[in-house]
């Protein structure tokens, strides 16, 4: 009998590739959307055999009975905002939402849940020494209910696993790049870079993956890896000075040669943030975003790669693969 699985946010950038991934590896797909698909342009286009529910997560009675009859569940919807820094809708869907599922996850008894959380609610690291699942969370110095509310939502995953015995995984990509960003959210920085809007680089740096791997090993987080445990899931750590450099090479751009000085970058930041605040709309920046970037956000996917099969497609791949898409939907 083929096992179906629920796939949370199968509508987002990782999503669609889940799916992807899951029929590939045989299984039966019900894909949860908040909206019906409508063909726009580079909305997912799901085949035939793909079974789609609508609902939202925030709202629990529109999901009621989205489980049933499923082996499995990958849990991947979430709101990654970072601007404004304070959003409580960030927290409904990433923590609120996430309790919703448990609860679908409870009632339908699947054999395996698959939570898709983010590497930084672990601590990072330095080029030289990256950081991995065994460092503290370190996020909250920036004030940002992204970050926060991921890590309470990965503490009610683990609480549901010590208390309710559910059989679950934890899975926490690094910065996510490649082909199927329809909003677009990372990916948004190639499109910066080939309209030339960027024009330095911050002192910071950060883990970069193929978006294809997160969820190759997302699906094999299934039948793999040991319940109760975390992985990250990335690849190569860059500061923002060879990401910039590499990206700009595949694009067949220049690349941004001179470096932000922090104290600048704040002052920027803070400016930003006032525009906001008195326009009563998020600006480009907010003092959170550029804290991030002034840190280096380093990596070590090696338990998931030990483990999970995490595949390491190049990033220079992953960023070619993006820009055809976006050329193949019109974005450039």
């Amino acid at each position: 009998m083929t096992r179906r699985v629920l796939v949370t946010g199968a509508g987002g950038f990782l999503g669609r590739h889940l799916v992807q991934q899951l029929l590939h590896q045989g299984y039966a797909v019900r894909a949860l959307l908040r909206r019906p698909l409508t063909g726009a342009v580079g909305e997912p286009e799901f085949p035939t055999e793909v079974e789609c529910v609508l609902g939202d997560i925030c709202r629990p009675a529109t999901v009621a009975g989205a489980a049933e009859g499923c082996w499995g569940i990958i849990h991947a919807a979430a709101l990654a905002q970072v601007n404004p820094a304070r959003n409580p809708a960030v927290w409904a869907v990433n923590h609120g939402g996430t309790e919703t599922v448990l609860q679908l996850a409870r009632q339908a008894e699947v054999q395996r849940f698959v939570y898709v959380g983010t590497a930084n609610v672990f601590g990072f690291g330095t080029l030289a020494r990256p950081g991995d699942e065994t460092r503290p969370f370190a996020g909250q110095r920036y004030g940002l209910d992204y970050m926060d509310s991921k890590r309470a939502a990965a503490e009610l995953v683990t609480r549901a696993v010590r208390e309710w015995q559910l059989p679950a995984v934890l899975v926490h990509p690094t910065f996510m790049l490649g082909p199927g960003d329809a909003k677009p959210t990372s990916n948004a920085l190639l499109l910066e870079l080939l309209r030339g809007r960027v024009p330095g680089y911050p002192a910071g740096g950060k883990n970069y993956v193929h978006v294809q791997d997160v969820a190759v090993a997302a699906v094999n987080a299934l039948t793999q890896g040991r319940v109760g445990e975390s992985y990250v899931l990335g690849h190569q750590n860059l500061s923002y000075r060879a990401a910039f450099r590499l990206i700009a090479e595949v694009l067949g751009v220049p690349a941004p040669r001179w470096p932000i000085p922090t104290p600048l970058a704040r002052l920027y930041g803070a400016a930003s943030q006032l525009k906001a605040q008195l326009m009563g709309r998020p600006g480009r920046l907010n003092p959170s975003m550029v804290a991030v970037a002034a840190d280096g956000h380093y990596f070590d996917a090696a338990k998931a790669r030990a483990e999970l099969n995490l595949p390491q497609t190049p990033i220079a791949q992953a960023v070619a693969e993006a820009h055809d898409w976006f050329k193949a939907h019109r974005y450039v």
